[in-house]
């Protein structure tokens, strides 16, 4: 495949100045990041006077060392007002992606106890569906990090059916086959002592866990019954009579160590074959220059394919046919893909072109990646009459349709019905990764203004 030869100088003005623009942004996001790792953190000497690591602490003992982790949805939430009337801090109370324990890639879910004792908000709920949708599409095990005091009860009208969503899909992942592994660092209570229930393996934590379906207060209220929180469903209760538990670890590290040590035994492989690889002929950190300081000024998409694909080789489908829209043959660590690219908005024939591309690529079972930088399918009368809905219609019934993996990049705009066309969240794309420039809307808030 033809090799594409950058245009851009790393050392001009622009290029410069767009770094530096995206340097901006992306230390935003970062900021925003930080601030839930270190709320969770300030709790660090209650966990230790407890005997326990933080929940951040939990998941990188669990991954094997410097193996990396892909934290996913870290700003679920954002903006969002907490039952207090005050700003929550984002994340949804939770921890969630995907990372290598003992050389498998798996998907781990785990509570964030050091921010309002692990409870379970609305958006902590999607999370955790996110978590065994990811386990179930990519047939990945599933280890949940347990700590919770159940669902916050302010939101019981917005969790109820979902919160039963999350049940039937963990029935669903063991149906499949998919593993998942509970470690219950302490409290699993109410609708979730179900988690460890449904889970394939789990692993208490002596003293630490405590699993039933209604606690000792709720006990002496309903029935008169006295009894120990160890008594009702303590960890060596689990361990040893009602056979809950599969394994008994005498503290957080130990239990960690014994789920690595299940995975490891565990006849299952999620490593990718060996495949021939090549890194592109241009870095990755000139990605930071290439989408200009300017939001509205177009370019080249061609640019950051350039720092993303293999040896930067892409064919090109079509390339004197609608070349608004670029479609194109590339490797990535190896796999062959197809790529869809914006350079404006939409035009009748590269919407018509897209729509041919996706299922070409659907035919051969080739995976489709979708770079977003648009402002919409092409509006005025030259679009109408050159059949903008009818072949727009096409590229979002192609897209529908498809059943190979998709991945779509949000690195610009991404406005209107060509979010759907280029496979927006809407349509299902195994995964969605935003740039921190990307804005995603009906159409531009200029545009909206005058309407």
């Amino acid at each position: 495949m033809p090799a594409i030869v950058s245009r851009l100088n790393p050392k001009s003005a622009a290029f410069v100045a767009n770094a530096a623009r995206m340097a901006e942004r992306l230390a935003a996001v970062r900021k925003l990041e930080q601030q839930v790792v270190d709320e969770s953190a300030s709790k660090r000497d209650k966990f230790e006077k407890r005997g326990q690591l933080l929940p951040r602490e939990r998941v990188a003992q669990l991954l094997d060392r410097g193996s990396g982790f892909l934290e996913l949805s870290s700003l679920a939430g954002l903006g969002m007002h907490d039952d207090d009337g005050k700003k929550s801090v984002q994340g949804g109370g939770s921890i969630m992606g995907i990372g290598l324990v003992s050389g498998k890639r798996v998907v781990v879910s785990a509570s964030d106890s050091a921010l309002k004792g692990g409870t379970v908000s609305p958006m902590g709920l999607r999370k955790a569906l996110r978590a065994q949708q990811v386990a179930l599409e990519n047939r990945l095990p599933l280890v949940y990090l347990v700590e919770s005091g159940g669902a916050n009860l302010m939101y019981q009208s917005e969790m109820f059916v979902e919160g039963g969503r999350s049940f039937a899909n963990q029935a669903r992942l063991s149906a499949a086959g998919i593993p998942q592994i509970a470690v219950v660092h302490g409290s699993s209570t109410a609708g979730g002592a179900y988690l460890p229930g449904l889970s394939d393996y789990v692993v208490l934590v002596r003293g630490r866990s405590s699993i039933y379906l209604a606690g000792p207060p709720l006990v002496k209220a309903a029935i008169g019954e006295d009894v120990t929180d160890d008594e009702l469903g303590g960890a060596q209760t689990h361990a040893e009579i009602t056979g809950l538990g599969e394994y008994l670890g005498e503290n957080d590290a130990h239990a960690i160590a014994i789920a690595r040590e299940l995975l490891d035994k565990l006849q299952w492989d999620t490593a990718p074959p060996a495949r021939a690889a090549s890194e592109p002929l241009y870095p990755a950190e000139e990605l930071m220059g290439v989408v200009p300081a300017d939001e509205r000024e177009p370019y080249d998409v061609r640019e950051v394919i350039a720092r993303l694909v293999d040896g930067s080789d892409l064919l090109e489908f079509k390339p004197g046919f609608g070349a608004d829209t670029l479609c194109g043959h590339a490797r990535v660590d190896g796999q062959v893909v197809g790529i869809l690219g914006n350079m404006g908005p939409i035009q009748p024939a590269g919407a018509n072109k897209a729509a041919q591309f996706i299922q070409l690529c659907d035919q051969t079972g080739t995976p489709l990646v979708f770079l977003q930088n648009t402002t919409g399918y092409m509006v005025g009368a030259a679009g109408e009459r050159g059949g903008a809905i009818k072949h727009g219609a096409k590229m979002i019934q192609a897209v529908a349709n498809a059943r190979v993996p998709k991945f779509t990049f949000v690195i610009g705009g991404s406005f209107g019905a060509a979010n759907y066309g280029m496979c927006g969240r809407g349509f299902d794309p195994r995964f969605i990764f935003s740039w921190p420039n990307a804005r995603t809307a009906v159409m531009g808030g200029a545009q909206a203004g005058k309407v």
